[in-house]
């Protein structure tokens, strides 16, 4: 038996085996083959394999976001029919006695600088697609494979951290529980986590090791224990803790269906975090009264190249659907910072928190901008949705975005496109020239939406990504409580409604706090639904003192 620790940031007791992330190395060795007919059959053989997986990644895509958001995957397939691809790599392994992997880098590296040059768009984009499938062919040739875990079976996913990127692109049927070696409480890792209910232990350090692949273990995500390969009593006392909090998430089932209502009448929406469609399903089995957070740059990040007015369009009509005419706040881009897409050719940054990031790529990138706000429009016709922008700082910003959807909804009208007759438009409070300036802000929204991650990190300057920063990075300093206590008494001055919709929310220890402010709306994970409508219901905000700013 073996124990490591590190800090718990998602609760729950989860019981498994280990899985290492897998990263391809990246390496290409280059040799001169004798052989070059079974060369040639490898490469074909790996080219099969690579069409088979694409084609399980379309029908997942197809449940999950729709036909148009699949055929990226088809066309994926499409190009390793592609004459002109194959013959190169084929050219180089008969002629010059390179073997398979050489073959496909050298051409993949000549056809992406190809299509990169030319003047068209479309065309210049597909330099990516290249890129992506000549990297699923070699991985398929060394035998490393695509990123990912390498597991049948559900699994204790372990790693050194996980990029956003990553995280989104994971098979979440097969996660039973995360840990990693760095991360922090606030990293996505451990959000994705909360989103799904599952446990998740950060910064264990050296003490996780890849020798532990394989091992059955144990992971409590509110203690930061994991047990590998426990004896028998230690086993008995973790397996008894899930049998617990399985009683009691039962007990909590109870309240399905039932009002978030306090003891003296008021009613508090209480809405979930989701980062795809997929996640509804949670959503739904949780009770979750609408989405108050859609993160839509987790479509960005799943793909080799921006996704598509009509992608992102199926994405959006999907969540509006399903969640049946109950409010669906989406979130525009708000890539940047930790969350990086190659393809958006972002220049390295000293500080990429206080860079190039959120609203201020869509306002510098009118194009991408556009395309999102027109999918979000579409959908806006089959369901009760709203749109929020993140990382607001002044009121130009606002009144430049208001511009641009006025424009977008006259151009949508004049195509005879149909859409609602009213998207209310609000804005995240995540920065402090947000709330020094949210009376002039308020005059300009339908709502706010405070993202206390980012609140935190901005009000404190301490980065909400670093390690060892955990015990500065206090996110119940009165600083940021009279923050939001601020933005809140002049968004209600104004007539507008404020909710938060970062980790804070779900803060057992805060909900009294929140409400004596006038918080009329708190979203949190999917998992956290029910336990925080027991504690709404348990409250009489009569009896609670104002936050004294």
């Amino acid at each position: 038996m073996e124990q490591i620790f590190g800090k718990g940031v998602s609760k729950g007791v989860a019981a498994g085996p280990i899985s290492f992330y897998r990263r391809p190395s990246g390496e290409i060795l280059r040799r001169s083959v004798t052989d070059t007919a079974a060369e040639l059959v490898r490469f074909h053989d790996a080219c099969e394999t690579a069409k088979e997986q694409l084609g399980v990644l379309h029908d997942k895509a197809l449940t999950e976001a729709g036909e148009d958001a699949a055929m990226l995957f088809e066309a994926h397939q499409m190009m390793l029919d592609d004459l002109d691809f194959v013959e190169s790599i084929e050219g180089l392994i008969e002629n010059d006695r390179l073997n398979a992997e050489a073959a496909v880098s050298d051409t993949g590296a000549q056809f992406a600088e190809m299509f990169a040059a030319m003047d068209d768009s479309y065309m210049q984009a597909r330099a990516a697609d290249i890129r992506d499938i000549s990297t699923r062919v070699i991985g398929i040739l060394t035998g490393e494979g695509e990123s990912g875990i390498v597991s049948d079976v559900p699994c204790i996913v372990a790693a050194d951290d996980l990029a956003p990127s990553e995280t989104v692109q994971l098979d979440k049927s097969l996660i039973l529980g995360f840990i990693t070696a760095g991360g922090s409480a606030n990293s996505h890792t451990a959000i994705l986590a909360r989103t799904m209910g599952i446990p998740a232990i950060i910064g264990t350090g050296d003490a996780l090791q890849t020798e532990m692949e394989g091992k059955y273990a144990i992971v409590d995500g509110q203690t930061g224990e994991m047990v590998i390969e426990p004896d028998d009593a230690e086993r008995e006392r973790l397996l008894k803790k899930q049998a617990k909090e399985k009683a009691l998430k039962e007990l909590l089932d109870q309240l399905k269906g039932k009002p978030n209502v306090t003891k003296d009448g008021r009613n508090v929406m209480v809405y979930c975090n989701i980062g795809s469609p997929a996640d509804i399903d949670a959503v739904l089995q949780n009770d979750g009264c609408g989405i108050g957070l859609f993160r839509s740059e987790f479509l960005y990040l799943q793909g080799s190249d921006y996704p598509t007015e009509d992608e992102q369009f199926e994405a959006y009509k999907t969540v509006a659907e399903r969640m049946g005419g109950r409010r669906v706040i989406i979130r525009t881009l708000d890539i940047g910072a930790d969350k990086q897409a190659d393809y958006f050719h972002l220049d390295k940054e000293e500080n990429p928190a206080m860079g190039l990031r959120a609203i201020r790529i869509c306002l510098t990138r009118p194009e991408v901008f556009r395309t999102q706000l027109r999918a979000l429009y579409r959908a806006s016709a089959y369901g009760k949705i709203a749109i929020m922008f993140p990382m607001i700082t002044s009121v130009w910003e606002v009144q430049e975005i208001k511009r641009i959807c006025r424009n977008i909804r006259a151009e949508l009208a004049e195509e005879g496109v149909p859409m609602a007759d009213k998207v209310e438009l609000g804005i995240m409070i995540e920065t402090p020239a947000a709330v020094m300036m949210s009376a002039e802000l308020a005059r300009e929204v339908d709502f706010f939406s405070v993202g206390t991650n980012d609140l935190t990190q901005y009000t404190l300057a301490v980065d909400r990504q670093g390690v060892g920063l955990d015990r500065f990075f206090d996110a119940h300093h009165p600083a940021v409580l009279r923050m939001i206590c601020m933005a809140a008494e002049n968004a209600h001055k104004a007539g507008i409604w404020i909710g938060i919709c970062g980790e804070l929310g779900a803060d057992a220890e805060l909900t009294e706090t929140f409400l004596s402010m006038g918080i009329d709306e708190l979203s949190v994970s999917p998992s956290a639904v029910l336990p925080l409508r027991s504690a709404i219901r348990s409250i009489d905000t009569t009896t609670l003192a104002p936050l004294e700013l």
